[in-house]
C-alpha cells in the first residue's frame, strides 16, 4: 500500500512538473533558436473568427438549385493564422487565409480565377457579423474577376453563412451566400 502511494504521489509530482516547465522549455527553445515571438492581439473579432474551426457542409445557390459545398477551418501558425479551404480536393478548391495585422484583420482569398484579393475587416452591418472589403491584391489585371467582399453571419455555434461578393469586368456581381452547419 505504502508503495503504491509513494508511486502515486512522485506520478503526481511529474505530472505537475512536466505542465508547469513544458511552456517554459519551449520558450527557452525558441529564444535559444532566435525567436522572438510577435505579439498576437486577441479582440473579439477574432475570437469570432476562430470560432470557426472544425468542419462544416452545406449548400450555395448553383443553377437554382442548392448544390453541396463543404469548408474546413482550422487555426495555424501558432494561433497566427485561420486557414479556410473551400471544397477541398475539387478543381475549384480554394484557400482564405485570416490573419491579425495589429489591430486589424485581413483575409487573403486564394481564388479559383487565380488571383489573390486582399480583405480588411471593415464595419459590419449586423452585430452577429463580420464583414471584409477588398483593399489590394495579386494578379489582377483591370476587368478581372475578383472577390470584392466577404459577410460571415454567425447563427449559432453550429450554423453559419458566408456572403461573397464579386466584381468582373468592373461591376459588381450579385452576392452568393454559402449556408453551413458544423459536421458532427
Amino acid at each position: 500500500m505504502k508503495h503504491s502511494l509513494s508511486f502515486a504521489i512522485v506520478s503526481l509530482v511529474g505530472v505537475i512538473a512536466l505542465v508547469t516547465l513544458a511552456p517554459q522549455a519551449g520558450a527557452q527553445e525558441k529564444k535559444a533558436a532566435g525567436m522572438t515571438m510577435s505579439a498576437l492581439p486577441e479582440g473579439p473579432e477574432w475570437q469570432k473568427l476562430k470560432s470557426l474551426a472544425g468542419e462544416w457542409e452545406g449548400t450555395v445557390p448553383a443553377d437554382g438549385k442548392a448544390a453541396p459545398t463543404r469548408v474546413e477551418v482550422r487555426v495555424t501558425g501558432g494561433g497566427s493564422a485561420l486557414m479556410h479551404v473551400l471544397d477541398k480536393d475539387t478543381p475549384h478548391e480554394m484557400v482564405t487565409m485570416f490573419h491579425p495585422d495589429g489591430k486589424r484583420l485581413l483575409a487573403t482569398h486564394y481564388c479559383a480565377a487565380r488571383n489573390q484579393p486582399r480583405m480588411a475587416m471593415t464595419k459590419a452591418p449586423a452585430p452577429d457579423q463580420l464583414a471584409f472589403e477588398f483593399v489590394d491584391g495579386t494578379n489582377i489585371q483591370p476587368g478581372d474577376t475578383r472577390m470584392q467582399r466577404l459577410v460571415i453571419t454567425f447563427k449559432d455555434n453550429d450554423h453559419h453563412d458566408e456572403t461573397w461578393t464579386a466584381m468582373d469586368g468592373g461591376k459588381e456581381g450579385p452576392a452568393l451566400t454559402f449556408s453551413y452547419s458544423r459536421k458532427k
